[in-house]
């Protein structure tokens, strides 16, 4: 799929059925057979909506990426307390994290495509590279000491609590805790 290319409406069904097929079952694991017999179209149609599996598989993580960051922005803005909204992003992963229960998408893709080169390598891999920028952000907003080395910290809880999410391990309420006394600590230094 092209840059700015309006996306059909058979391309939505497409992009609807990989997304359910790429999370509950793995990237590799599903060929564009099985999408287009989901999507209800025929693999030419996926095709020329898409080029090619690498293109689909992309399109599908920078959609998530986009609800993603929508939906943790949403979180920080509705903050009053800059030092609360630096944990915003632990507070949208928990209500993310109930209808998202293979883990982080992103975090899969990674694994399961280790060629940096490959376009949704590159997609996943920015947006943890986003999510750290927005920690400095907030934690810079809210007057955290050292708010680089913070939002290193705190990525890696987010991220920590994400991956061993489909283990029920409830690491997410220690991380969110910790995470708060991080941020609480980063300011009292300050």
């Amino acid at each position: 799929m092209k840059e700015g290319q309006v996306v059909s409406p058979a391309g939505r069904r497409i992009l609807a059925a990989a997304e359910e097929l790429f999370y509950d079952r793995g990237i590799t694991a599903v060929g564009v057979d099985l999408i287009a017999e989901r999507s209800g179209v025929t693999k030419r149609t996926l095709y020329n909506q898409f080029g090619a599996k690498d293109h689909l598989v992309a399109a599908y993580l920078a959609e998530r990426d986009e609800r993603w960051r929508s939906f943790v922005r949403a979180a920080v803005d509705a903050c009053d307390d800059p030092v609360e909204a630096v944990t915003a992003p632990f507070d949208a992963l928990r209500t993310w994290s109930g209808t998202n229960t293979r883990g982080c998408a992103f975090i899969n893709a990674l694994a399961e495509l280790p060629d940096t080169s490959h376009p949704a390598h590159r997609i996943a891999a920015n947006q943890k590279h986003w999510l750290l920028d927005l920690f400095i952000e907030l934690a810079t907003a809210a007057g955290c000491s050292e708010p680089a080395s913070l939002a290193t910290r705190l990525l890696v809880l987010h991220e920590g609590a994400l991956a061993t999410q489909p283990l029920a391990l409830d690491t997410l309420s220690a991380s969110t805790d910790l995470a708060r006394d991080l941020v609480r600590a980063s300011v009292r230094a300050r």
